[in-house]
């Protein structure tokens, strides 16, 4: 079991910065594949961005590509999302997640997560 707490989000202008953290509890983090994903109003939850277990393979969706950066930070059972270059179309509840332990695929849907946070909101004012 891995329980995940979300943090950091809050409202920003267009063309400013936040940073997501996510903690994770549980000695088995190291192993997981961890992702993000966001949910804007009326909309599906969509990926955003993924890290293996050993943080070798990253993923971004194309909206994100070149302004978001993922990180895991595995002394302090964390993972980050670093955004810059905000948008308004970027406002939504950030959620993160964890898949399969030691694996070396890096899922880009919600289907291949098994643990999820209560999401953080993020809201970019134009």
């Amino acid at each position: 079991q891995v329980q995940l707490v979300e943090s950091g989000g809050g409202l920003v202008q267009d063309g400013g910065s936040l940073r997501l953290s996510c903690a994770a509890s549980g000695r088995t983090f190291i192993r997981h594949t961890m992702g993000w994903f966001r949910q804007a109003p009326g909309k599906e939850r969509e990926f955003v961005a993924a890290i293996s277990w050993s943080g070798d393979s990253i993923y971004y969706a194309d909206s994100v590509k070149g302004r978001f950066t993922i990180s895991r930070d595995n002394a302090k059972n964390t993972v980050y999302l670093q955004m810059n270059s905000l948008r308004p179309e970027d406002t939504a509840v950030y959620y993160c997640a964890a898949g399969g332990t030691y694996s070396t695929v890096v899922p880009t849907t919600s289907l291949g997560y098994n643990y999820w946070g209560r999401g953080t909101q993020v809201t970019v004012s134009s």
